[in-house]
């Protein structure tokens, strides 16, 4: 019979939709109902949440759901508690930092969503923080382990492409503004001038490209808000004061120009939320959040550009499925696996709090292009 070493970890911000759905239950309970994470020695780590968050009555409710026994209101208590080993916030990201920073001076590991901080400077402090008080730290980068993108990168390594030559990125749906049908997304996505899509997106973006093709080093952008009046939770109209999509071409190291758009202003035609088509000199492919399909050079069919006469070829049954060949997990329950074992095994672990302040540097030059109306550079780092 294994061992079980308990990790405590206090679990901020998850009464909000992404904190709950995708860190609490299919993460960390997830694991739990797995009997834990084999560390490979006969010992299963056994992660015990405790709640944080502002509301005891939902803390109340979402702890007698999962059978858990521990919930609180008070950050600075838990945060004192020795006990506690990890601090996680999926907050509001202006709640973020401070929070950080707190538990950071305690001492704990601390794990959170992205963005970071409101800001390139409080991103980087954080990540000076976390670095001289030697504790563990780490960002969400769930992109980087959805099947497409995995599928994607099998090609990638594989040398399937021949030379990548561009990336175009299309991520977005509509998000109703509240009147009529209630809105998919907090209202506190659009109040928050330091929120908004690039605040959102732009740091997946930075990783996902760096990782997969190359670092950004230019990035021209317009950013907008194209609805600016919605209606909160309450039916209660506000005038919106953060950006609802973002238009971007950024140069990679290596000269790869990739292309990507981020709205929460566009209906969907495609076959998922979020695509990535790659065009090489040998081969090209779309992936998706859990799709893939490539054509190769050998089987790319010859059009011709003729509007007089009805276009009679079915394009997307000319490519190929990418097999999966293995069994893909959730996405977040990967990375916090991985992150586990990075806290208790010390293992290699590359998306930590500097890794996170590059993707708020992204989003800030992609705002300060488009209010200045120009292309900005971004030297390596």
């Amino acid at each position: 019979m294994s061992a079980r070493r308990t990790l405590r970890i206090a679990m901020n911000g998850v009464t909000g939709r992404m904190g709950h759905r995708q860190h609490l239950v299919r993460s960390v309970l997830a694991l739990r109902e797995q009997g834990g994470l084999d560390l490979g020695d006969g010992t299963r780590l056994w992660p015990e949440p405790v709640l944080v968050g502002r509301s005891e009555d939902r803390l109340k409710e979402l702890a007698g759901r999962y059978g858990l026994d521990r919930w609180t209101t008070a950050l600075d208590t838990v945060l004192s508690d020795p006990s506690v080993d990890v601090y996680f916030d999926a907050q509001a990201t202006s709640a973020r930092e401070p929070a950080l920073r707190k538990a950071i001076a305690a001492g704990k590991h601390v794990y959170c969503e992205k963005p970071v901080a409101c800001d390139w400077g409080g991103a980087l402090d954080l990540a000076g923080r976390a670095a001289a008080a030697g504790v563990k730290n780490g960002v969400v980068q769930d992109k980087l382990f959805l099947p497409g993108i995995r599928k994607l990168k099998r090609l990638l390594d594989g040398g399937f492409f021949g030379r990548v030559l561009s990336v175009r990125g299309e991520f977005g749906y509509w998000v109703f503004e509240g009147d009529w049908q209630p809105a998919q997304r907090p209202s506190w996505n659009y109040r928050d001038p330091d929120a908004g899509i690039t605040a959102d997106m732009f740091p997946h973006w930075e990783y996902v490209l760096r990782e997969l093709f190359g670092p950004v080093r230019s990035v021209q952008a317009h950013v907008t808000t194209h609805i600016p009046h919605r209606w909160d939770e309450s039916g209660k109209p506000y005038r919106a004061a953060a950006d609802d999509a973002a238009y971007a071409i950024m140069e990679l190291e290596g000269g790869v120009v990739a292309q990507l758009n981020s709205s929460w202003t566009v209906r969907v035609h495609r076959d998922e939320l979020l695509e990535f088509q790659v065009d090489g000199t040998e081969g090209s492919a779309v992936a998706g959040l859990r799709r893939c399909r490539a054509q190769h050079r050998s089987a790319t069919p010859k059009p011709v550009w003729d509007p007089d006469v009805p276009a009679d070829d079915d394009f997307r049954a000319q490519w190929q499925e990418v097999p999966g060949n293995e069994a893909f997990g959730n996405a977040f329950k990967v990375q916090w696996e991985l992150f586990l074992r990075h806290v208790v095994l010390d293992e290699p672990w590359p998306y930590d709090l500097r890794a996170g302040a590059r993707g708020v540097r992204l989003a800030t030059l992609a705002r300060t292009s488009a209010r200045e109306g120009r292309r900005m550079a971004w030297s390596a780092t």
